[in-house]
């Protein structure tokens, strides 16, 4: 009975388990899977060319596969990190950085807000009143700090 529950674990189903495991990545990306697809890959080829490899052995060799791939992609990105076109993309209140906005709410006790586009952001700087023209100077979060525009 073992040796049919067993029986499946082919190169085929480790090369399936493989790319299943690099779709699933592509679905929920984080950078996990991918590197247990690539030991499912990997754990194919070897079976392929070992095909009388116990499932035990085979069940072992993918996670050791497994374990050297995780450790071994997470460093190689830590010296070679990802770079993206724009670097602000998720810091969006950065992008607003030197632009100029008018006041939708007037400054009072520091604390004011601007429209930007179809959303309001709260800023901080020196009290002015409505309709004064500021520019972002930094950010604090997604609080934009501002100063009054010359």
């Amino acid at each position: 009975m073992e040796d049919f529950v067993f029986e499946f674990w082919t190169v085929w189903s480790w090369l399936a388990i493989g790319v299943g495991l690099i779709i699933v990545e592509m679905i929920a990306p984080g950078l996990i899977f991918v590197w247990f697809g690539v030991a499912g890959i990997v754990t194919g080829l070897v079976v392929g060319v070992a095909p009388m490899m116990a499932w035990p052995a085979q069940l072992t060799l993918f996670s050791v596969l497994a374990l050297v791939s995780l450790v071994s992609g997470r460093m190689w990105l830590k010296k070679h990190p990802l770079k993206t076109q724009d670097e602000s993309l998720n810091r969006r209140a950065d992008q607003y950085v030197d632009r100029t906005f008018t006041l939708s709410e007037a400054i009072v006790n520091g604390q004011g807000k601007v429209q930007v586009d179809d959303s309001i952001w709260k800023v901080r700087g020196p009290d002015m009143d409505l309709g004064s023209l500021v520019r972002v100077v930094g950010t604090d979060g997604t609080v934009l700090n501002v100063e009054a525009e010359t």
